[in-house]
């Protein structure tokens, strides 16, 4: 698969932007020089596997997010739900999977 690096840099600048920080302070928390993340962003440097992973956490994100995009829209509904997730427990997620696959199975 073949990633088009422009795309890829655009879908980091704007979940920056989203979270109101510059280039600068996105660079820190990543430990990157800010030229290399302008670069990222502007597709002159292609950024490694490990460079994307601490992005996708600095930003609060998954790599797929920049590497593929998402089909959804910013505000949906699932992410309301992702965020109900993300304080359960191991027992708590252990539960809430099960019941997703019961209701994936309905015909709802």
């Amino acid at each position: 698969m073949d990633l088009d690096y422009a795309l890829v840099g655009k879908r980091i600048a704007k979940r920056r932007n989203q979270l109101g920080l510059t280039q600068a302070a996105l660079s820190e928390m990543v430990e990157i020089s800010a030229t290399y993340m302008s670069s990222i962003e502007r597709a002159v440097s292609i950024p490694s596997t490990e460079v994307i992973m601490r992005l996708a956490i600095a930003l609060d994100t998954t790599p797929d997010t920049f590497l593929v995009g998402t089909a959804r829209q910013e505000g949906d509904e699932w992410r309301n739900v992702a965020e109900l997730l993300r304080g359960l427990d191991d027992r708590q997620l252990r539960l809430a999977r099960s019941f997703l696959l019961w209701l994936e199975e309905q015909n709802l």
